[in-house]
């Protein structure tokens, strides 16, 4: 299963797509949402943070999601059958699919998080650098498996433009763009339930110097849960028409 990850791994590094948009989309935005104003004082430098996690959330929320894009035009070119004939079982190639996703998510986290030290002059605690990665990167579980769903229940092409739209409206609802507070307080409402909002304040947490509540924790149990039953039925629909 090694072999296979390692596979997986370097199909995704190497997709043009994947580089522009799932790495260099984050870090544009996160430099022209911090930058172009120009405006400096502590509102600006507590921006420059909170938006150094919400465009690293937003570069692994489209990583995790991104996996199940591969994962339909695989179905679509009978790759998925292929690998019905190797030793590998269906339980450990979903289990691969899943943690070569969980390590094409670090680039997008990492390079928005050296631009937030490097360029923006970030300065955090050593433990909050480093728990800002494993908790985003932990994070990423819930999208990776709502992805894999999407990946197995669609077509290429819909799959495609599924994946896509949620990012958009998770992004926009999660507060990931422009903060939450700025919301009307019924979007508020619904932004607090949402798998993304929760996910970036993992990170928030951490740069408030503090760990994340329990209602954070609790609701993306919940989305986990949920995506990941809608993954296990996802891929056995596909295994019953492939």
């Amino acid at each position: 299963m090694i072999d296979y990850i390692r596979l997986e791994v370097r199909r995704t590094l190497r997709d043009k797509g994947f580089v522009i948009f799932g790495i260099g989309m984050p870090v544009v935005m996160y430099l022209l949402l911090t930058n172009l104003a120009g405006s400096s004082g502590k509102e600006a430098e507590a921006w420059k943070v909170t938006a150094m996690v919400g465009m690293a959330s937003y570069g692994a929320l489209g990583a995790a999601l991104g996996t199940g894009n591969g994962l339909a035009e695989d179905k679509k070119l009978g790759w998925l059958r292929q690998l019905r004939i190797t030793p590998l079982s269906p339980a450990r190639v979903v289990v691969g699919r899943g943690l070569s996703a969980s390590v094409t998510v670090l680039p997008a986290i990492i390079v928005v998080l050296l631009l937030g030290a490097l360029v923006n002059g970030i300065h955090l605690a050593a433990w909050q650098w480093i728990g800002l990665v494993v908790l985003l990167w932990l994070g990423t579980t819930p999208f990776t498996l709502l992805g894999l769903g999407n990946g197995y229940r669609l077509s290429a092409q819909a799959a495609g433009m599924v994946n896509a739209g949620c990012m958009m409206v998770l992004a926009i609802i999660g507060g990931l763009w422009f903060p939450a507070a700025a919301f009307p307080g019924w979007l508020q409402e619904i932004s607090r339930w949402t798998p993304s909002n929760r996910f970036a304040d993992l990170g928030w947490s951490v740069t408030a110097g503090h760990g994340p509540s329990a209602g954070t924790v609790l609701v993306l149990v919940a989305w986990l849960a949920a995506f990941g039953a809608y993954a296990v039925y996802a891929y056995r629909r596909a295994a019953r028409t492939a």
